[in-house]
């Protein structure tokens, strides 16, 4: 089925059809894959975790990750057949007829190499003939194109000295300046602010329709999908389940999977209860007969769980795997709350007052004052830059230069941690954005949860496995989990155990910085149904975030960051409903949504401007 919809002749610049990746076991990680795209166009490729959504991203480049091989099926590319090749001939043509713009900035950039020797290097590469005058130029441009500083101080600075979300724009230039026939980008917008990711998106468009690119783009998030593909591929548990252009997708959903990853989206224009849908994907070699989908889906008959639906054409454009998709819709969203249930009147559990934060000898926040009650969520929201990060470290006393006046249950609490009592160690804990990072590669998850536990409540080694099985069964990890290390677990398992460590230390205030960035809707769900089980249990939380939609979700007050200064805060309908500052304003209107209409806002006479 071509991906160019509209009535739209153009021949297909990638054909897939066959496509099989298997384990050394003889498992598929994902089978069956045929897709086609056109010219300028782009295909959306989402899905939980385990999905195979990065697999089959990985085989558009004739590659496969360590432990795995294409076995069946064909990659055609403009004319080339990439299976085909032979190691040699696929390195000439990666980053000239297919490039790749990966998930992880901080693992794609060298980190001994200037920002501006990278671009110039992958274009001595693969256009050596192009002139150094044009090649300086294509440089600019690419780093213009997507929203950077076209200066030559800008090229001079090291990944480290860049923002996440300014390394991934990196990377987005890296893979345009070759002006590649396929694009295949994996989550490439995941560690961007709103207003920088629509950016972004807009820039990729664009650029796919200027130079006749076709893009592959990955990821578990369907809202921001909604704002750039023209089609979108739903898989599951490796095989396709629904195909369709977008419109038809989002307006009437007909796969049960492909309605609960809709019911599950938080969204900017309105608050609903999250909605997980219940259990979790089966791994390779572990997967039911029959419909895969089956143990999970409301309406599966005994024949789901016997027979393994077929792809076949539903309507017009579209095409399903299902034996009930005319049973009625499986998943529905939660129905709206108009306004955020506040906790009881209560003494703030935490009080800040005037705190800043330097780096080197630069200021990066200005004299902050926030207060948080127990039970009560507060978001931290803002750009790339704006400080939510610097602020959020300094009350967890990790900050590096930081002053202020913090108060904790009524009590002093000092900015450094190690200065702080072991009790409220424990009680204020810190998730981290990235969590490989935090994790410590040599553990097990069982290890890294053990020793949290016992540092804090010691105990014997039945007490401290029940609490370790508990908290992986808050986080909706099976108990199995406990024997494997980091780098066996995708991201968004491995940041469902970061939160499960905070958890296990059984906290009071728990400082969440962006800890649903890199989970897919139908987890990120999970993890925020339990958040708000937790606050009603009276857990504080401060949940820095850059998607509006999660904050709408789950928090009852919002604050506004903008260069250091908090420029706005208050309960969540009011700010992002009537925003007084033109900065929220923008935030907002460049929140991905469900519904684009729903994300107008009324114009304002007057405007507040931040100093």
């Amino acid at each position: 089925m071509d991906s160019a919809i509209d009535g739209a002749s153009t021949a297909p610049l990638l054909e897939v059809s066959g496509l099989r990746v298997e384990l050394p076991s003889g498992a598929d990680i994902v089978g069956d894959i045929s897709l086609r795209i056109a010219p300028g166009r782009v295909l959306g490729l989402v899905g939980e975790s385990g999905s195979g959504k990065s697999t089959i991203a990985l085989a558009l480049l004739g590659h496969a990750r360590d432990g795995a091989r294409i076995t069946a099926g064909r990659v055609r590319v403009a004319g080339h057949e990439l299976l085909d090749l032979d190691a040699d001939a696929l390195r000439r043509l990666r980053g000239s007829l297919v490039a790749h713009v990966a998930q992880d900035p901080a693992a794609a950039l060298n980190p001994l190499r200037r920002i501006g020797t990278q671009l110039r290097e992958v274009l001595e590469i693969q256009e050596p003939a192009l002139a150094a005058d044009a090649r300086e130029a294509r440089v600019l441009q690419a780093l213009e194109d997507v929203g950077l500083p076209a200066e030559t101080g800008f090229l001079r600075r090291f990944p480290h000295q860049l923002s996440g979300g300014q390394q991934q724009r990196v990377l987005l230039a890296l893979a345009f300046a070759t002006r590649p026939r396929l694009i295949v980008m994996d989550e490439p917008t995941t560690a961007l602010d709103v207003t920088t990711q629509a950016k972004v998106l807009l820039t990729v468009r664009e650029l796919c329709r200027r130079h006749g690119v076709a893009a592959v783009y990955v990821s578990h998030d369907l809202a921001v999908v909604r704002n750039l593909a023209d089609e979108v591929v739903v898989l599951y548990a490796g095989r396709i389940v629904e195909q369709a252009p977008l419109r038809q997708l989002f307006d009437a959903p007909r796969h049960p999977y492909t309605q609960g990853l809709l019911a599950a989206i938080p969204d900017v224009a309105e608050r609903r209860p999250p909605r997980p849908i219940p259990g979790q994907a089966p791994a390779p070699g572990h997967r039911p007969g029959g419909c895969a989908f089956a143990p999970r889906c409301p309406i599966a008959r005994d024949d789901c769980h016997a027979v393994a639906p077929k792809l076949e054409p539903a309507t017009p454009g579209r095409v399903l795997a299902c034996h009930h998709a005319d049973a009625g819709p499986a998943f529905h969203r939660g129905v709206v709350d108009r306004v955020a249930t506040s906790p009881a009147a209560s003494a703030p559990l935490l009080e800040v007052e005037r705190v800043s934060a330097w780096y080197g000898d630069r200021q990066v926040l200005f004299e902050a004052n926030l207060s948080l009650a127990p039970g009560e969520c507060l978001a931290l929201v803002g750009e790339s830059g704006s400080g939510k990060t610097t602020l959020a470290r300094a009350l967890a006393g990790i900050g590096e230069q930081a002053t202020g006046t913090l108060r904790y249950a009524g009590t002093a609490l000092p900015l450094k941690s190690r200065q702080r009592p072991a009790d409220q160690r424990r009680q204020v804990q810190y998730i981290f954005q990235n969590p490989y990072r935090s994790l410590n590669p040599s553990h097990t998850v069982g290890e890294t949860l053990t020793t949290a536990a016992r540092h804090f409540f010691g105990g014997d080694a039945a007490d401290t496995r029940r609490r370790v099985d508990q908290v992986l069964a808050q986080v909706a990890l099976p108990a199995s989990t406990a024997g494997a290390y980091p780098r066996e677990l995708s991201g968004g398992e491995r940041q469902r155990v970061a939160i499960a460590r905070a958890l296990i230390c059984e906290p009071r205030l728990l400082i969440c910085d962006e800890v649903t960035s890199a989970l897919d809707v139908s987890v990120q769900s999970t993890i925020l149904d339990l958040l708000a089980r937790l606050q009603r249990g009276g857990l504080a939380l401060l949940f820095v975030t850059h998607d509006l939609g999660v904050v709408r979700a789950i928090a009852q007050r919002v604050a506004v960051l903008r260069h250091g200064v908090l420029v706005e805060q208050g309960p969540v309908e009011r700010v992002l409903d009537d925003p007084a500052e033109p900065y929220t304003r923008q935030l907002v209107v460049d929140s991905p949504s469900l519904t684009a209409e729903s994300r107008r806002l009324p114009p304002r006479r007057q405007y507040r401007f931040a100093t």
